[in-house]
Protein backbone atom coordinates (compact mmCIF):
# COMPACT_ATOMS: atom_id res chain seq x y z
CA UNK A 1 0.00 0.00 0.00
CA UNK A 2 1.41 3.43 -0.90
CA UNK A 3 0.69 6.24 1.48
CA UNK A 4 1.01 9.87 1.61
CA UNK A 5 1.40 11.65 4.61
CA UNK A 6 1.29 15.48 5.54
CA UNK A 7 0.83 17.44 8.47
CA UNK A 8 0.52 20.88 9.82
CA UNK A 9 -1.97 22.46 7.47
CA UNK A 10 -3.28 24.99 10.04
CA UNK A 11 -6.18 25.59 7.46
CA UNK A 12 -8.05 29.14 8.85
CA UNK A 13 -5.21 30.75 9.81
CA UNK A 14 -5.69 34.60 10.65
CA UNK A 15 -2.17 34.91 8.87
CA UNK A 16 -3.52 33.18 5.74
CA UNK A 17 -0.34 32.06 5.49
CA UNK A 18 -1.91 28.18 5.12
CA UNK A 19 -1.32 27.52 1.74
CA UNK A 20 -3.50 24.80 0.82
CA UNK A 21 -6.85 27.36 0.88
CA UNK A 22 -5.67 28.55 -2.25
CA UNK A 23 -6.50 26.00 -5.44
CA UNK A 24 -3.55 27.16 -7.43
CA UNK A 25 -1.19 25.36 -4.44
CA UNK A 26 -3.55 22.59 -3.90
CA UNK A 27 -3.03 21.38 -7.48
CA UNK A 28 0.72 19.74 -6.99
CA UNK A 29 -0.47 17.67 -4.20
CA UNK A 30 -3.98 16.41 -5.60
CA UNK A 31 -1.67 15.24 -8.81
CA UNK A 32 0.66 13.90 -5.84
CA UNK A 33 -2.11 11.43 -4.73
CA UNK A 34 -3.13 10.43 -7.66
CA UNK A 35 -1.24 7.11 -7.64
CA UNK A 36 -1.33 6.37 -3.80
CA UNK A 37 -3.71 4.02 -2.07
CA UNK A 38 -4.20 6.51 1.03
CA UNK A 39 -3.68 9.83 2.07
CA UNK A 40 -2.79 10.42 6.47
CA UNK A 41 -3.13 14.08 7.57
CA UNK A 42 -1.13 14.20 10.47
CA UNK A 43 -2.50 16.48 12.55
CA UNK A 44 -2.69 20.16 12.53
CA UNK A 45 -4.90 19.95 9.85
CA UNK A 46 -7.25 23.01 10.89
CA UNK A 47 -6.23 25.76 13.10
CA UNK A 48 -8.45 26.14 16.30
CA UNK A 49 -6.73 28.69 18.21
CA UNK A 50 -7.09 31.63 16.27
CA UNK A 51 -10.99 31.67 16.51
CA UNK A 52 -14.32 30.24 16.50
CA UNK A 53 -13.98 26.93 14.50
CA UNK A 54 -16.52 28.38 11.76
CA UNK A 55 -13.88 29.79 10.30
CA UNK A 56 -11.41 27.13 9.76
CA UNK A 57 -13.81 25.03 8.56
CA UNK A 58 -15.39 27.53 5.91
CA UNK A 59 -11.26 27.95 4.88
CA UNK A 60 -11.48 24.32 4.97
CA UNK A 61 -14.32 22.63 2.97
CA UNK A 62 -12.92 23.32 -0.51
CA UNK A 63 -9.46 21.55 0.24
CA UNK A 64 -11.45 18.71 1.43
CA UNK A 65 -13.82 19.02 -1.14
CA UNK A 66 -11.29 18.59 -4.07
CA UNK A 67 -9.22 16.02 -2.01
CA UNK A 68 -12.16 13.49 -1.33
CA UNK A 69 -13.07 14.14 -5.51
CA UNK A 70 -8.80 13.21 -6.25
CA UNK A 71 -9.03 10.30 -3.75
CA UNK A 72 -12.70 9.55 -5.32
CA UNK A 73 -13.23 5.59 -3.12
CA UNK A 74 -9.59 5.68 -1.81
CA UNK A 75 -8.33 5.90 2.04
CA UNK A 76 -7.70 9.61 3.90
CA UNK A 77 -7.33 8.99 7.32
CA UNK A 78 -7.12 12.08 9.80
CA UNK A 79 -4.83 12.56 13.03
CA UNK A 80 -5.37 15.24 15.80
CA UNK A 81 -2.66 17.49 16.20
CA UNK A 82 -2.28 20.26 19.73
CA UNK A 83 -3.74 22.83 16.90
CA UNK A 84 -6.63 21.04 16.39
CA UNK A 85 -6.99 18.58 19.49
CA UNK A 86 -10.79 19.67 19.19
CA UNK A 87 -11.22 17.35 16.83
CA UNK A 88 -10.73 14.27 19.36
CA UNK A 89 -12.05 16.02 22.54
CA UNK A 90 -15.59 14.67 22.63
CA UNK A 91 -14.47 11.03 22.08
CA UNK A 92 -11.62 11.55 25.06
CA UNK A 93 -14.59 13.16 26.92
CA UNK A 94 -17.06 10.50 26.20
CA UNK A 95 -14.65 8.20 27.11
CA UNK A 96 -13.86 9.48 30.44
CA UNK A 97 -17.56 8.70 31.03
CA UNK A 98 -17.58 5.16 30.51
CA UNK A 99 -16.31 2.10 33.14
CA UNK A 100 -12.69 1.50 33.21
CA UNK A 101 -11.26 0.64 30.38
CA UNK A 102 -7.25 -0.61 29.40
CA UNK A 103 -5.06 2.73 28.71
CA UNK A 104 -4.85 4.92 25.89
CA UNK A 105 -2.85 3.04 22.89
CA UNK A 106 -0.84 3.80 20.38
CA UNK A 107 -3.42 3.58 17.43
CA UNK A 108 -7.22 4.21 17.81
CA UNK A 109 -8.93 3.78 14.99
CA UNK A 110 -12.59 4.90 14.91
CA UNK A 111 -15.03 6.35 12.35
CA UNK A 112 -15.84 9.73 11.86
CA UNK A 113 -18.68 10.64 13.52
CA UNK A 114 -17.28 8.53 16.64
CA UNK A 115 -14.56 11.04 17.06
CA UNK A 116 -16.76 14.15 16.63
CA UNK A 117 -19.40 16.43 15.50
CA UNK A 118 -16.30 17.95 13.37
CA UNK A 119 -14.62 15.40 12.21
CA UNK A 120 -17.94 13.91 10.75
CA UNK A 121 -18.68 17.31 8.69
CA UNK A 122 -15.19 16.72 7.05
CA UNK A 123 -15.84 13.73 6.01
CA UNK A 124 -18.78 14.45 4.64
CA UNK A 125 -16.82 16.98 2.31
CA UNK A 126 -14.52 14.16 1.64
CA UNK A 127 -17.22 12.28 -0.08
CA UNK A 128 -16.37 9.44 -1.87
CA UNK A 129 -12.93 9.33 0.10
CA UNK A 130 -13.02 6.74 2.76
CA UNK A 131 -12.11 8.42 6.10
CA UNK A 132 -10.85 7.31 9.60
CA UNK A 133 -9.97 9.14 12.49
CA UNK A 134 -6.64 7.79 14.40
CA UNK A 135 -5.28 8.71 18.01
CA UNK A 136 -2.99 9.60 18.43
CA UNK A 137 -1.16 7.95 15.52
CA UNK A 138 -1.60 4.79 13.32
CA UNK A 139 0.55 1.82 12.25
CA UNK A 140 1.23 2.42 8.42
CA UNK A 141 3.39 -0.78 8.26
CA UNK A 142 4.43 -2.88 11.21
CA UNK A 143 8.33 -0.85 10.99
CA UNK A 144 6.27 2.33 10.29
CA UNK A 145 4.68 4.65 12.78
CA UNK A 146 2.88 8.02 11.91
CA UNK A 147 1.65 10.42 14.80
CA UNK A 148 1.54 14.22 14.94
CA UNK A 149 4.78 14.67 17.03
CA UNK A 150 2.64 16.98 19.92
CA UNK A 151 4.16 14.88 22.85
CA UNK A 152 7.68 15.91 22.18
CA UNK A 153 6.98 19.34 23.48
CA UNK A 154 7.30 17.67 27.19
CA UNK A 155 11.09 16.68 26.80
CA UNK A 156 11.72 19.83 24.52
CA UNK A 157 14.96 21.61 26.15
CA UNK A 158 13.99 25.14 23.99
CA UNK A 159 11.73 27.63 26.05
CA UNK A 160 8.22 27.51 23.52
CA UNK A 161 5.32 28.86 24.43
CA UNK A 162 4.09 25.11 24.41
CA UNK A 163 7.28 23.61 26.11
CA UNK A 164 6.36 26.55 28.80
CA UNK A 165 2.85 25.68 29.05
CA UNK A 166 3.09 22.19 29.32
CA UNK A 167 6.34 22.38 32.00
CA UNK A 168 3.77 24.12 33.89
CA UNK A 169 1.23 21.62 33.97
CA UNK A 170 3.46 19.03 34.77
CA UNK A 171 4.23 20.45 37.82
CA UNK A 172 0.94 21.45 38.83
CA UNK A 173 -0.46 17.62 37.85
CA UNK A 174 2.86 16.63 39.86
CA UNK A 175 3.68 14.26 36.48
CA UNK A 176 7.60 15.17 35.21
CA UNK A 177 8.02 13.98 32.35
CA UNK A 178 10.94 11.86 32.97
CA UNK A 179 8.55 9.53 34.91
CA UNK A 180 6.25 9.25 31.62
CA UNK A 181 5.55 5.56 30.30
CA UNK A 182 2.87 5.50 27.79
CA UNK A 183 0.00 7.11 25.74
CA UNK A 184 -2.02 8.54 28.74
CA UNK A 185 0.42 10.29 30.82
CA UNK A 186 0.71 12.17 27.89
CA UNK A 187 -2.80 12.66 27.61
CA UNK A 188 -3.07 13.67 30.95
CA UNK A 189 -0.45 16.70 30.71
CA UNK A 190 -1.16 18.05 27.41
CA UNK A 191 -5.16 17.55 26.84
CA UNK A 192 -6.42 19.97 29.56
CA UNK A 193 -4.17 22.95 28.24
CA UNK A 194 -5.15 22.07 24.57
CA UNK A 195 -9.36 21.89 26.02
CA UNK A 196 -8.35 25.15 27.26
CA UNK A 197 -6.66 27.14 24.50
CA UNK A 198 -9.94 26.26 22.21
CA UNK A 199 -12.31 27.24 25.09
CA UNK A 200 -10.62 30.96 24.42
CA UNK A 201 -11.13 30.71 20.89
CA UNK A 202 -14.27 29.10 20.66
CA UNK A 203 -16.38 32.26 20.67
CA UNK A 204 -14.14 35.07 19.45
CA UNK A 205 -10.67 35.26 18.00
CA UNK A 206 -7.59 35.25 20.09
CA UNK A 207 -4.92 37.78 20.64
CA UNK A 208 -1.29 37.60 19.70
CA UNK A 209 -0.11 35.80 23.04
CA UNK A 210 -2.30 33.23 21.96
CA UNK A 211 -2.43 33.01 18.08
CA UNK A 212 1.32 32.25 18.10
CA UNK A 213 2.09 35.81 15.94
CA UNK A 214 3.93 37.13 19.36
CA UNK A 215 5.87 34.10 19.73
CA UNK A 216 7.10 34.40 15.63
CA UNK A 217 7.94 38.39 16.33
CA UNK A 218 9.75 37.30 19.77
CA UNK A 219 11.91 34.35 17.94
CA UNK A 220 12.77 36.96 14.90
CA UNK A 221 13.89 39.33 17.46
CA UNK A 222 16.02 36.50 19.34
CA UNK A 223 17.09 35.45 15.78
CA UNK A 224 18.50 38.77 14.68
CA UNK A 225 16.26 39.16 12.06
CA UNK A 226 13.48 42.18 11.62
CA UNK A 227 13.40 45.04 13.75
CA UNK A 228 11.45 44.00 16.84
CA UNK A 229 8.20 45.97 16.37
CA UNK A 230 6.72 42.93 14.21
CA UNK A 231 8.46 43.05 10.77
CA UNK A 232 10.72 44.93 9.09
CA UNK A 233 7.86 45.59 5.88
CA UNK A 234 4.80 46.60 8.34
CA UNK A 235 7.45 48.82 9.90
CA UNK A 236 7.94 50.55 6.35
CA UNK A 237 4.79 51.03 5.76
CA UNK A 238 3.79 52.56 8.97
CA UNK A 239 6.79 55.12 8.54
CA UNK A 240 8.39 54.72 11.98
CA UNK A 241 10.31 57.61 13.30
CA UNK A 242 13.45 57.89 14.38
CA UNK A 243 12.46 57.88 17.71
CA UNK A 244 10.38 54.94 17.45
CA UNK A 245 13.41 52.71 15.48
CA UNK A 246 15.78 53.68 18.20
CA UNK A 247 13.50 52.46 20.77
CA UNK A 248 12.77 49.07 18.77
CA UNK A 249 16.45 48.60 18.95
CA UNK A 250 16.67 49.15 22.81
CA UNK A 251 13.51 46.79 23.38
CA UNK A 252 15.36 44.40 20.92
CA UNK A 253 18.95 44.56 23.09
CA UNK A 254 17.09 43.71 26.54
CA UNK A 255 15.28 41.09 25.04
CA UNK A 256 18.26 39.41 23.34
CA UNK A 257 20.15 40.10 26.58
CA UNK A 258 17.64 39.46 28.83
CA UNK A 259 16.57 35.52 27.64
CA UNK A 260 19.42 33.71 28.98
CA UNK A 261 18.38 35.25 32.68
CA UNK A 262 14.99 34.39 31.63
CA UNK A 263 15.38 31.04 30.79
CA UNK A 264 17.94 30.23 33.84
CA UNK A 265 14.87 31.81 36.19
CA UNK A 266 12.24 29.08 34.36
CA UNK A 267 14.74 26.25 35.34
CA UNK A 268 14.93 27.12 38.83
CA UNK A 269 10.83 27.60 38.62
CA UNK A 270 11.17 23.90 38.09
CA UNK A 271 9.86 23.92 34.06
CA UNK A 272 13.05 22.77 32.84
CA UNK A 273 15.64 21.45 31.68
CA UNK A 274 15.72 24.61 29.25
CA UNK A 275 18.36 25.67 27.17
CA UNK A 276 18.90 29.46 26.34
CA UNK A 277 20.65 28.52 22.88
CA UNK A 278 18.09 28.67 19.62
CA UNK A 279 20.09 28.23 16.51
CA UNK A 280 18.77 26.80 13.72
CA UNK A 281 20.91 23.76 14.15
CA UNK A 282 19.95 23.70 18.38
CA UNK A 283 16.04 24.05 17.30
CA UNK A 284 16.72 21.06 14.99
CA UNK A 285 19.13 18.85 17.37
CA UNK A 286 16.25 19.68 20.26
CA UNK A 287 12.82 18.61 18.11
CA UNK A 288 14.92 15.26 17.61
CA UNK A 289 16.12 14.34 20.84
CA UNK A 290 12.49 15.52 22.37
CA UNK A 291 10.84 13.38 19.66
CA UNK A 292 13.51 10.14 20.08
CA UNK A 293 12.79 10.42 23.64
CA UNK A 294 8.96 9.70 23.19
CA UNK A 295 9.81 7.04 20.79
CA UNK A 296 11.89 5.37 23.67
CA UNK A 297 9.45 5.86 26.50
CA UNK A 298 6.05 4.61 24.54
CA UNK A 299 8.14 1.66 23.16
CA UNK A 300 8.65 1.74 19.06
CA UNK A 301 12.04 0.44 18.96
CA UNK A 302 13.71 1.22 15.99
CA UNK A 303 10.68 1.71 13.80
CA UNK A 304 10.70 4.25 11.73
CA UNK A 305 8.80 7.24 13.67
CA UNK A 306 7.05 9.73 10.76
CA UNK A 307 6.25 13.06 12.54
CA UNK A 308 5.17 16.49 12.06
CA UNK A 309 4.80 19.43 14.62
CA UNK A 310 8.27 21.43 14.53
CA UNK A 311 7.25 22.03 10.27
CA UNK A 312 11.21 21.44 9.63
CA UNK A 313 11.19 18.48 7.22
CA UNK A 314 13.82 15.95 7.18
CA UNK A 315 16.31 14.55 6.91
CA UNK A 316 17.27 16.44 4.03
CA UNK A 317 20.79 16.46 2.27
CA UNK A 318 23.50 17.60 4.60
CA UNK A 319 21.79 16.53 7.72
CA UNK A 320 23.70 14.39 10.12
CA UNK A 321 22.24 10.94 9.74
CA UNK A 322 23.11 10.76 14.07
CA UNK A 323 20.58 13.45 14.67
CA UNK A 324 17.65 11.63 13.01
CA UNK A 325 18.73 7.77 13.37
CA UNK A 326 18.91 7.54 17.53
CA UNK A 327 21.82 5.70 18.81
CA UNK A 328 20.78 2.87 21.32
CA UNK A 329 20.29 3.55 24.63
CA UNK A 330 23.11 1.69 26.35
CA UNK A 331 26.03 -0.33 24.37
CA UNK A 332 23.90 -3.57 22.80
CA UNK A 333 21.08 -2.03 23.19
CA UNK A 334 18.34 -1.96 20.32
CA UNK A 335 19.13 1.14 18.07
CA UNK A 336 15.95 3.62 18.76
CA UNK A 337 13.48 5.00 16.16
CA UNK A 338 14.33 6.40 12.89
CA UNK A 339 13.20 9.60 12.72
CA UNK A 340 11.37 11.58 9.51
CA UNK A 341 9.63 14.67 9.61
CA UNK A 342 6.60 15.55 7.10
CA UNK A 343 7.57 19.23 7.07
CA UNK A 344 4.40 21.25 6.82
CA UNK A 345 1.99 23.97 4.35
CA UNK A 346 2.59 27.15 5.98
CA UNK A 347 4.24 29.61 4.47
CA UNK A 348 6.67 30.97 7.97
CA UNK A 349 8.29 33.66 6.36
CA UNK A 350 11.20 33.80 9.74
CA UNK A 351 12.61 30.85 8.25
CA UNK A 352 12.29 30.99 4.57
CA UNK A 353 15.03 32.86 1.97
CA UNK A 354 14.19 33.58 -1.70
CA UNK A 355 15.47 30.04 -3.07
CA UNK A 356 13.10 27.26 -3.30
CA UNK A 357 13.79 24.61 -1.01
CA UNK A 358 17.00 25.76 0.45
CA UNK A 359 15.49 26.41 3.93
CA UNK A 360 14.47 22.97 5.72
CA UNK A 361 11.18 24.76 6.28
CA UNK A 362 10.21 25.24 2.65
CA UNK A 363 6.52 24.48 2.89
CA UNK A 364 5.04 21.40 0.71
CA UNK A 365 6.70 18.96 1.98
CA UNK A 366 5.01 14.91 1.92
CA UNK A 367 6.25 11.55 3.35
CA UNK A 368 5.71 8.77 0.76
CA UNK A 369 5.43 4.95 2.90
CA UNK A 370 5.53 2.09 0.79
CA UNK A 371 5.56 -1.48 1.39
CA UNK A 372 8.92 -1.59 1.83
CA UNK A 373 12.27 0.52 2.47
CA UNK A 374 12.42 4.03 4.37
CA UNK A 375 9.56 6.61 4.08
CA UNK A 376 10.82 9.25 1.72
CA UNK A 377 9.93 13.20 1.15
CA UNK A 378 8.43 14.67 -1.48
CA UNK A 379 8.98 17.79 -2.12
CA UNK A 380 5.97 19.49 -4.11
CA UNK A 381 6.56 23.06 -4.38
CA UNK A 382 9.78 23.76 -5.27
CA UNK A 383 8.61 25.01 -8.55
CA UNK A 384 7.43 27.83 -6.78
CA UNK A 385 9.00 31.06 -5.68
CA UNK A 386 9.16 32.61 -2.78
CA UNK A 387 6.73 35.43 -4.26
CA UNK A 388 4.48 32.70 -5.44
CA UNK A 389 3.92 31.35 -1.89
CA UNK A 390 3.87 34.50 0.17
CA UNK A 391 0.22 35.18 1.48
CA UNK A 392 -0.53 39.06 0.44
CA UNK A 393 0.22 40.36 3.80
CA UNK A 394 4.09 39.41 3.38
CA UNK A 395 3.72 40.52 -0.43
CA UNK A 396 6.95 43.09 -1.25
CA UNK A 397 6.16 46.69 -1.04
CA UNK A 398 5.59 48.05 -4.54
CA UNK A 399 8.35 50.85 -5.64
Amino acid sequence: MRTLILSDLHLGGVSRSDLLRRAELREPLLRAIADVDRVVLLGDVLELRHGPPREALAVAQPFFEDLGRALDGRELVLVAGNHDHALIEPWLALRAELPAQEPLGLEQLLEPAEASPMVKRLADWAAPARVRFAYPGLWLRHDVYATHGHYLDCHLTVPTIERLSVGAMSRLLGRPAHEFGQVADYEAVTAPMYAWRHAVARDARTGNALNGIATVHAWRTLGGGGDGDGGGRDGERRGCSLRAKVGAKLRTRALVHGFPLAVAALNRAGLGPLRSEISSGELRGAGLRAMGEVAKRLGLGDAYLVFGHTHRSGPLPGDHASEWNRPPAAPGATPGARLVNTGCWTYDAIFLTDKPGESPYWPGTCVLVEDSGAPALQRLLLDRSNAELAPARHKPIPA
